[in-house]
């Protein structure tokens, strides 16, 4: 199971917010960048960049943190928030951005990221954020009445990268993936689904692997030290000594 440490951007710094709630932020550093080296230094070997601010304006906004990111991490970077037009995406990919994660826009339009994934096969990720089961939108600030799994397989025969899940219940609360609507939306569709949201523990890391789930993002487990990258990348990658 392949590891992807967040770095998710407000105003510049590197946040975490808890259940998407853009007023209980907390603030773990100031200088995204490093963050970033501080990650690839203990082994990651992938992140994933959200761009808040973005999120809620429909466009990019933290592009010189994004950029720099990108440059000093010198690992594949995975990116969503606002990337919401051709030329954003253009953009992105431009700045060196390996994978692009389309949540609001694809909801709005399953046409337009069926049309991306075949001009960039492989690079486009479907973003799934769900309060409830139905897809949320704007910085889940929006909840529209379509569920995640049925826009899923609206473009699941498109080459897309994978699918990210999130579930707004469990993002930042500490208390575990919804499990079973992981499990669920991988028997609906063919895709990878990568786990985001509720991871924090090591058990729950081994749940996830053993359930044949092909990547997951972690946030503020990291930041707060529930575990360290290390033993959760030797786990991730078969280490079966470690546990917690």
């Amino acid at each position: 199971m392949i590891l992807y440490p967040a770095i998710d951007l407000l105003g510049g710094r590197c946040v975490r917010l808890r259940q998407g709630d853009y007023s209980r932020e907390t603030v773990f550093s100031d200088d995204p960048p490093a963050v970033a080296r501080q990650w690839v230094a203990q082994g990651a070997d992938r992140l994933h960049v959200v761009d808040l601010d973005g999120a809620k304006a429909g466009k990019p906004v933290n592009v010189p943190v994004i950029r720099r990111i990108v440059e000093v991490a010198g690992v594949p970077v995975q990116l969503g928030g606002g990337l919401r037009t051709d030329d954003d995406l253009a953009a992105a990919f431009d700045w060196g951005v390996r994978w692009a994660v389309l949540g609001t826009k694809a909801l709005q339009d399953p046409g337009w990221i069926r049309t991306l994934a075949n001009r960039y096969p492989g690079r486009i990720v479907l973003g799934l954020d769900a309060k409830d089961g139905f897809v949320a939108t704007a910085g889940w600030l929006d909840v529209s009445r379509v569920r995640a799994n049925d826009l899923a397989k609206q473009v699941a025969d498109a080459p897309l990268a994978a699918v990210v899940y999130t579930d707004i219940a469990t993002d930042g609360m500490m208390a575990g993936p919804n499990f079973d609507a992981l499990a669920e939306l991988r028997s609906a569709i063919d895709l990878p689904v990568i786990a985001s949201g509720g991871v924090s523990t090591l058990d729950h890391l081994k749940r996830l692997a053993d359930a044949g789930t092909p990547g997951c993002i972690v946030g503020r487990a990291l930041y707060e030290g529930a575990f360290a990258l290390s033993d959760a990348l030797n786990l991730t990658r078969g280490d079966e000594s470690v546990s917690g």
